[in-house]
């Protein structure tokens, strides 16, 4: 059943992102992987994760606090947890790095890995990308994940990730 849901959350980036190219081409999207509860001292819920991201430049806004776009994306672990959320990212340029710190609330599937009190989880992530590309970048990302103690339980978990997106 997570797989399934997995599958149908890229085909829908997917989808999106060939409705937004042929409207102009805005749409960026964001392929990673990482350590799922990277520094998990027992090591048992440490996992692999793979997922991707996707944003929309036309919903980009520039204000006095810096450049926001929505986010909207999702990742599956090895031990099949799923998690799927939806944000808001900041960036902020400097030459060509791009620091982003970004949150999302989403919903997240045990599955056979991590329980983390709630199906209703927060992620705060900072990442930093490298322009290697005209319109791609790579990137390296930190994200915590917890539910602000309104589940039974709220061990939270920090992932690292590593990340390549392009504009489509």
């Amino acid at each position: 059943m997570r797989a399934k849901l997995f599958i149908l959350l890229i085909l829908y980036f997917f989808a999106s992102a060939i409705s937004s190219a042929n409207e102009s081409d805005n749409t960026n999207i964001k392929f990673y992987s990482g350590i799922f509860d990277y520094d998990d001292a027992v090591g048992d819920d440490k996992t692999n994760l793979f997922g991707i991201e996707h944003r929309d430049s036309a919903l980009y806004r520039d204000t006095f606090l810096g450049k926001f776009v929505p986010i909207t994306g999702g990742f599956l672990t090895e031990k099949n947890s799923i998690y799927i959320y939806t944000g808001i990212e900041a960036q902020y340029r400097l030459g060509p790095i791009i620091f982003s710190p970004s949150f999302a609330p989403g919903y997240y599937e045990q599955g056979d890995g991590k329980n983390l009190g709630s199906q209703f989880e927060f992620k705060s992530e900072l990442n930093m990308s490298l322009d290697i590309f005209e319109d791609s970048q790579i990137g390296y990302s930190y994200n915590h994940i917890s539910n602000n103690d309104w589940g039974s339980v709220n061990p939270g978990i920090d992932n690292q990730i590593i990340s390549f997106s392009t504009k489509f």
